[in-house]
């Protein structure tokens, strides 16, 4: 770590703290060279995570995204904030566990499904529609079919 004052490199730690954040440890130093006091904040390496759409593009993951969708299959269903936002974390959890750098939308898009089937019916067939690309009824009742037979 250079010293912003001298730019020497030799510097020592005088005091370690958590950030008010939580997220990074604020650490006080003092150079050796020209004994001037700063802080450093240190904090883990945020990796974004790259989506592989359908049709090969990359995107950044986005929470509010993935949010918004599951939210829009849930709309005037009886399914909790609490719930959806646990499943994001649930989610990411599984995403960054993965260890891959760069996930298909559809390992994405099933993992939702799958968990909309277990939380709401209709929210799963809602979000199905979207997610298969229904292009007619007969695509609904083709999904019906299958969910009704599993059940």
């Amino acid at each position: 770590m250079k010293c912003p004052y001298c730019r020497e490199n030799n510097n020592k730690v005088i005091d370690s703290r958590l950030s008010k954040d939580g997220n990074a440890i604020r650490r006080r130093r003092e150079c050796i060279a020209c004994e001037r006091r700063f802080t450093t904040y240190e904090s883990v390496e945020d990796i974004p995570l790259m989506i592989i759409k359908k049709d090969k593009r990359r995107e950044v993951y986005n929470r509010d995204k993935v949010r918004s969708g599951i939210q829009k299959a849930c709309e005037k269903r009886e399914v909790s904030m609490n719930a959806i936002e646990s499943f994001l974390e649930e989610l990411e959890r599984d995403l960054r566990e993965s260890e891959q750098k760069e996930i298909p939308s559809t390992f994405i898009g099933e993992k939702i499904m799958a968990k909309l089937h277990e939380l709401d019916k209709v929210a799963y067939v809602r979000f199905a529609s979207v997610y298969r690309d229904f292009k007619d009824v007969n695509d609904f009742v083709n999904e019906l079919k299958t969910l009704l037979i599993k059940h």
